[in-house]
């Protein structure tokens, strides 16, 4: 029994919400700089019914790019990386945006006049209704976005803890279940991004640069398992991970900064990437 319960899960088919392709909906450079998956026709529909927002947001992700020190450097709250986004996107009409909204409970109560003793038993009872309203102050509250225009969300993570993404997907949701938006857009780092980490590690004199970019940060694996477990909701949602052709000046920055020490970087999953001093 057990190896048939085996053999028919084996043979079971997958379902998934990530859409199987989204060729021809980006720009040909596109993906040289983003990892892109979309969830619940999230590419489609941004490309179709938000053409407008989803080709200035393209642009303006075309456009972006991060420079070395800008990786290396602390931001505090917000990294220059975050507002450099900010500085391309606010002129544009994109701004971070917050909902509240109240509950109203309406409660219909009907009552049944008692029949009179002498009143023919075929004669219904007199119905009548009353309501009562109810308020449920502030049942939605809190629930910000980086970025709305017009039918679109855009949160950006560089480098924060990866519980943020559940406040993302929370957000999205709540908009796009309240018909604020028809899709939203989270932007976070790829994978692709360790090898750049451990190199800039490497030539930094930061002991805790592994710990700055670490697992338990925001970045592609921890945004799409939580998708893939469905905490997103119904909201259809197109993840972007940044790649290492954004960093623009990578290269020449190695040239001023030699390997100075051995450097290990945690990468998840008790997998790490480790190199000797040169």
């Amino acid at each position: 029994m057990t190896d048939l319960f085996a053999c028919l899960h084996d043979a079971a088919p997958i379902i998934s919400a990530r859409d199987p392709d989204v060729d021809g909906l980006f720009p040909p450079d596109f993906h040289a700089l983003y990892e892109v998956h979309s969830f619940r026709n999230a590419a489609r529909i941004l490309a179709h019914a938000c053409r407008s927002e989803f080709d200035e947001m393209i642009r303006t992700l075309m456009a972006f790019r991060i420079r070395t020190e800008e990786i290396v450097t602390s931001g505090g709250n917000k990294s220059r990386i975050a507002k450099n986004m900010e500085d391309l996107l606010n002129p544009l009409g994109w701004h971070e945006t917050r909902i509240q909204g109240d509950l109203f409970i309406r409660r219909i109560i009907t009552t049944r006049d008692p029949r009179p003793g002498h009143a023919p038993r075929r004669r219904e009872p007199v119905a009548r209704q009353h309501e009562e309203l109810f308020k449920v102050e502030r049942f939605i509250d809190g629930h910000k976005i980086d970025f709305v225009k017009g039918r679109v969300s855009f949160d950006m993570e560089w480098n924060s803890k990866d519980q943020t993404f559940d406040r993302d997907l929370y957000a999205a949701r709540t908009f796009y279940e309240c018909g604020v938006v028809s899709a939203g857009v989270l932007l976070t780092r790829s994978a692709d991004l360790v090898p750049l980490f451990q190199d800039i590690a490497r030539r930094v004199d930061m002991k805790d640069f592994h710990n700055k970019y670490g697992a338990s940060t925001t970045w592609m694996p921890k945004l799409l398992y939580r998708l893939n477990a469905g905490r997103g909701g119904g909201c259809p949602i197109l993840v972007l991970g940044m790649r290492p052709a954004l960093v623009s000046d990578f290269d020449a920055w190695k040239q001023d900064h030699p390997v100075i020490r051995q450097a290990k970087f945690e990468v998840g999953d008790g997998v790490s990437l480790e190199t000797e001093e040169a």
